[in-house]
């Protein structure tokens, strides 16, 4: 048991200090730090807690957070195990789903929850329809934020494979 311990720690240890795993991690938060440096210039942070939010959680916005992971993952596994390995086929897949979802489902998604709450409203407030509850707006993204998160996972996947 205590020999299973240690190398769970061992393999943990291993993990958090994987040059890809940071990538990554740098690259989610790179993006999210960007997306409320914004989000502050642009007068849209009204609480402490909306920035940490933000910071950490908050999906949709420029630039898109899961195209700088999954454009970051795609180039490290291209630059170390080559382009025409069958795990960088997987990247990219996995990147082009993602991209996929962010730009179209989760957008559409976010659009019509937006309607529907304004149509409920709508019918509250003229007492046709009492027991309304908002849905989640779901924030998606629009091609050019996803386009500039892929550009800074790629910039900052090739920084870390070259330096």
């Amino acid at each position: 048991m205590e020999f299973m311990l240690s190398n769970a720690g061992l393999q943990l240890q291993t993990l958090l200090t994987s040059p890809v795993f940071l990538a990554c991690v740098f690259s989610w938060l790179c993006a999210q730090f960007v997306k409320t440096v914004i989000k502050l210039f642009s007068g849209s942070v009204h609480s402490l807690a909306e920035l940490f939010e933000l910071l950490f959680w908050r999906t949709g916005g420029m630039p898109s957070s899961h195209s700088a992971i999954t454009a970051c993952i795609c180039t490290i596994v291209g630059y170390r195990s080559g382009i025409d390995s069958d795990i960088f086929i997987l990247a990219i897949v996995f990147y082009l789903v993602t991209i996929r979802d962010a730009v179209g489902v989760r957008r559409a998604n976010g659009m019509q929850a937006r309607r529907l709450n304004e149509i409920g409203e709508i019918l509250k407030e003229k007492g046709l329809y009492d027991e309304f509850t908002k849905l989640k707006e779901v924030n998606g993204h629009s091609p050019m934020e996803a386009f500039v998160g892929s550009l800074l996972g790629l910039f900052i996947g090739i920084a870390f494979c070259v330096l």
